[in-house]
């Protein structure tokens, strides 16, 4: 029997880099929300392992082992057929392969965290799949109680930034932490206020990595109705957030027509 599966795009809204321990792994501080959109996947049970991969982003994803959708069925003891209908675009700083292997965990009933974390540091949060502060190395996930959906617009300009490079780039590696109890905020004028005392300190690095970062922010900035604009996780992706869903909307329609080459989706965060 064939199961689908939802991998919604992953948004840092702020992404603090607070240490880094002696094995390498650097110490986060992240509010994460996701998106209702993403990839698609189908699994269907067989006697062996195999992967198609569609969908408009599907150029250049591997179809073998080395697919975190394969190694995550694999740790589940799982064996099929898998489709992945790529609508994310790749490193692009919004977890969309750490999100596919977690909806293959979800869809395979999967919740050992310990197990999620070998296969990479999003992968716990984005198995929980709602808005959430991510801890750690990303074993720590705690549920963001008490905030509303948010209305936001996603910019990708079509460049590749390495997550290694950008944190290797950055400077320092011990920043301070998000407040020990996050606001409990209602509208998204607020949580934009808020969100600007905050930041992602992975994006000054990615800007000197891809300089058309900068571009995209801006053009974000002065979009009629964006309260705030920052770069999701190590980037390049953007996103502006907005009141409501038809300013994000008209805000997408413009951005599509003023810059074909880039990747714009409207979108809800929750």
């Amino acid at each position: 029997m064939t199961v689908e599966a939802f991998a919604p795009a992953k948004i840092n809204l702020t992404l603090h880099v607070t240490g880094q321990r002696v094995d390498g792994y650097h110490l986060l501080d992240s509010l994460v929300m996701f998106a209702d959109f993403g990839d698609r996947l189908w699994l269907t049970p067989g006697a062996q392992m195999g992967l198609e991969i569609t969908g408009p982003f599907a150029l250049g994803v591997p179809t073998d082992a080395s697919n975190l959708v394969w190694r995550a069925a694999r740790s589940a003891r799982w064996c099929g057929q898998i489709r992945l209908e790529k609508n994310l675009p790749h490193g692009a700083g919004i977890g969309g392969g750490s999100s596919d292997a977690a909806a293959i965990l979800r869809a395979l009933k999967t919740d050992d965290t310990d197990q999620a974390l070998a296969l990479g540091a999003d992968i716990p949060v984005c198995m929980a799949g709602h808005s959430a502060r991510m801890q750690g190395i990303g074993e720590q996930v705690t549920a963001l109680q008490g905030w509303p959906s948010l209305n936001a617009v996603l910019v990708n300009p079509g460049v590749a930034v390495p997550t290694p490079q950008v944190f290797k780039a950055l400077k320092a590696k011990t920043h301070p932490a998000m407040p020990a109890t996050i606001p409990q905020l209602t509208t998204a004028a607020d949580i934009a206020a808020w969100l600007a005392t905050q930041r992602n300190d992975l994006q000054t690095p990615a800007q000197l990595q891809q300089p058309v970062i900068s571009g995209v922010l801006a053009t974000l900035s002065n979009q009629q109705g964006a309260l705030i604009a920052r770069m999701s996780g190590s980037g390049a992706t953007c996103f502006a957030l907005f009141d409501t869903a038809a300013a994000a909307a008209a805000s997408a329609q413009n951005l599509k027509s003023a810059h074909p080459e880039w990747w714009t989706q409207a979108c809800t965060l929750s």
